[in-house]
């Protein structure tokens, strides 16, 4: 059944729909589901799904985007033909892996390129019944950027799915709060009363300095040329590859409580330290030339879940659907000999940035020039803006929560989840997502200009190289009342003091009797390895 439409319906079109499909820039966000098991079903399953499910969600999904009498885009309710939106792609059967690792990446790209056409809604299905390195299967959704953002349209394609353990029962997702772990004491909550005006003044600072750069950035102002940046033009017209790479959640939760970091400012320091060092891998001339990093805010006030979409379109809702984001330029540290020695400076740095620009009111005031700019000099004027200032900046950055349940499409698992975003004129974008227990990169870049392979190495690399950073540093824990306290080993022979431990490992390092001693735990039992 098709959505039958007995007079034309229009809706406008918000401002940041109009900037992401039109003439200066085009956006997409792809998302691919790996299935644990091979897909099966008939294109027919994938039919009523849509049309039951998915399609009703929101008006958008079944409407086109049209020029109205006054030069403004309008939504218009069109009839949805299903056959159009759903692609399977025919390979040769009972190929090699390898063989289907190139088809698919093959695919993706071509599909990155593809524009939509606009005489229908601006969404497809394509279903890769295909085995690969990472699925059984793959079922890619594509939608236009100017549908909703990456909080919206993720929103409703879980509305899709089902919790594996319990369909009955919604997904969840973690938490956003911030802790209050270091907060607790009446003490420091009095003291900190007495930051809130210099803070204060700080924050205009910022503001100031933020506002004037990312308008300095979006203009003027371009990177240098590098390894990630080449400054040419029509680079969101050229093939793309792609690299993903899944870390353990736990792992890295273990690392930013030795660090006392958020998540987002480990990840967001390993990303940066791995870009730097296939920088200096690729060209050690320029590996510490001028780099920023794009990094996209979202400006809805998130409480740690997705709404529903009933909840989204309601009028007034506090998590509206569409695009509400913004974005900032962030200079990527430089790769000196002192900091590459020392990985954790850029997870410091990250958090140091990141604290400083949540400190700014730069992201509301940029939000609000591209709305001034729209008013004076029209939709295409503000897209050229922001096409200019992805065009100026070496990558993007972007991230969003997936839910901690496994979730099913259609009674198939879901293995992994990621996401990117493609038609940007930049030669590198990561996009960083959460699933269960895990956190997925995903890296896109130029074709035959950046190795996606060697830069994921590099990050998985400066994983690495971070995580030992952390455990050597956590030389001291913290007791319940927050005084620092040495910790220790006790023999024998009395107490060792523990100067390193490698969690991966099973080897502890201590100090005894002005000895150090190498030990590992094999069942319970300390080893010792070498004594120096």
């Amino acid at each position: 059944m098709e959505i039958a439409l007995e007079e034309e319906i229009f809706e406008p079109a918000s401002p940041s729909a109009q900037y992401l499909n039109s003439s200066n820039l085009s956006l997409s966000v792809i998302a691919v589901l790996e299935s644990k098991i091979p897909i099966d079903y008939e294109d027919s399953l994938a039919i009523n799904l849509l049309k039951d499910v998915f399609v009703p969600i929101n008006p958008r999904f079944s409407s086109i985007m049209v020029m109205g009498k006054k030069g403004t885009k309008k939504w218009k309710r069109v009839e949805v033909n299903y056959q159009d939106h759903i692609k399977t792609p025919i390979f040769p059967t009972e190929k090699s892996i390898e063989f289907y690792d190139k088809c698919f990446s093959t695919y993706i790209s071509n599909l990155a390129m593809e524009q939509f056409p606009q005489n229908r809604p601006l969404w497809e299905i394509h279903v890769f019944k295909y085995p690969t390195s990472d699925a059984a299967g793959n079922v890619i959704f594509k939608l236009h950027h100017s549908l909703g953002d990456g909080y919206s349209l993720m929103g409703a394609l879980l509305s899709c799915l089902q919790r594996v353990d319990n369909p009955s029962l919604p997904l969840t997702f973690p938490s956003r709060q911030k802790s209050n772990l270091n907060n607790s004491n009446k003490h420091k909550d009095f003291i900190s009363n007495f930051k809130i005006v210099p803070r204060f003044f700080k924050g205009i600072v910022n503001t100031v300095y933020d506002f004037g750069w990312s308008t300095l950035k979006s203009t003027l102002i371009e990177d240098d040329r590098t390894a990630i940046y080449s400054g040419e033009e029509g680079v969101e017209f050229q093939p793309i590859d792609l690299a993903t790479k899944t870390f353990s959640l736990h792992s890295l939760k273990q690392i930013k409580a030795n660090l006392n970091v958020t998540i987002n400012d480990l990840i967001t320091g390993i990303v940066v330290y791995g870009t730097r060092l296939y920088m200096e891998g690729v060209d050690k001339e320029t590996c510490n030339g001028k780099c920023n990093a794009l990094v996209l805010f979202n400006t809805r006030a998130l409480g740690g879940s997705y709404k529903s979409v009933s909840d989204m379109i309601r009028p007034n809702s506090d998590m509206p659907w569409g695009n509400h984001f913004t974005f900032l330029p962030v200079s990527l540290p430089k790769l000196t000999d002192n900091k590459s020695n020392n990985p954790l400076y850029f997870v410091q740095k990250a958090h140091k940035i990141i604290d400083r620009k949540m400190n700014s009111a730069s992201i509301w005031l940029t939000s609000k020039l591209l709305d001034l700019l729209r008013k004076l000099k029209g939709p295409e004027a503000t897209a050229q803006f922001i096409h200019g200032t992805l065009k100026n900046t070496s990558m993007a950055l972007t991230n969003l929560i997936g839910p901690v349940e496994e979730m099913a499409l259609a009674n198939h698992p879901i293995k992994g989840l990621y996401f990117v975003v493609t038609g940007a004129p930049q030669s590198c974008s990561v996009t960083i997502m959460s699933y269960v227990d895990t956190l997925r990169i995903a890296i896109v870049v130029r074709k035959d200009f950046i190795d996606p392979n060697k830069l994921k190495s590099c990050i998985e690399f400066a994983y690495d190289s971070i995580a030992k950073a952390a455990i050597n540093s956590s030389k001291v824990e913290k007791d319940d009342q927050g005084q620092g306290r040495s910790m220790s080993m006790r023999g024998r022979g009395g107490v060792g003091q523990v100067i390193w431990c490698d969690i991966t490992e099973y080897i502890v390092v201590i100090v005894y009797s002005q000895k150090c001693i190498h030990l590992r735990i094999v069942d319970g039992t300390f080893i010792k390895l070498l004594t120096m």
